[in-house]
């Protein structure tokens, strides 16, 4: 009777398991979603398009002419309709479930909204300051290069 029991445990467990592994993968994505809608990761992304565009323009004032079709390139492909899926793919690999659940009770905080609104600028202004470091120190760089190469076996 036991054996037969367990049978059939065995037998519900092995046919259900993928509606469960879904139901969890399903969980899972939706709270991945849930924080980026909480960080407005949606909302975010056409300033983003913008500044991207902005900057290109900056660096290549021949494309100028070409703005408008830049524009909406960048609309299309930096749009949230485009990334949703595969950002949400992304936050899963990233972070477990519970931690997507609490992810997304701090940034529904004043400070966690503070936090996602001001923590990209930050790190690209880190970026930037260890760009500068490294540029102001390449003369630095270039010295230690040149000792290699004359040490023995120094690949040169």
């Amino acid at each position: 009777m036991k054996m037969i029991l367990y049978g059939c445990l065995l037998t519900i467990t092995l046919v259900c398991h993928p509606f469960v592994a879904v139901g969890d993968e399903h969980s899972h994505r939706t709270a991945a979603e849930n924080l980026l809608i909480v960080m407005e990761v949606d909302k975010s992304l056409q300033p983003l398009a913008d500044q991207v565009l902005e900057t290109q323009l900056q660096h290549n004032p021949q494309l100028a002419p070409q703005r408008e079709v830049l524009q909406k390139f960048l609309t299309k492909y930096l749009s949230w309709a485009s990334v949703r899926q595969e950002t949400i793919t992304a936050y899963t690999h990233a972070f477990t479930e519970p931690e997507l659940k609490q992810l997304t009770e701090f940034y529904a905080t004043p400070v966690g909204k503070k936090a996602s609104e001001k923590m990209p600028q930050l790190a690209f202004i880190a970026g930037q300051l260890g760009l500068r470091q490294a540029q102001a120190h390449q003369t630095e760089l270039r010295q230690m290069l040149e000792d290699q190469k004359s040490k023995p076996g120094g690949g040169g």
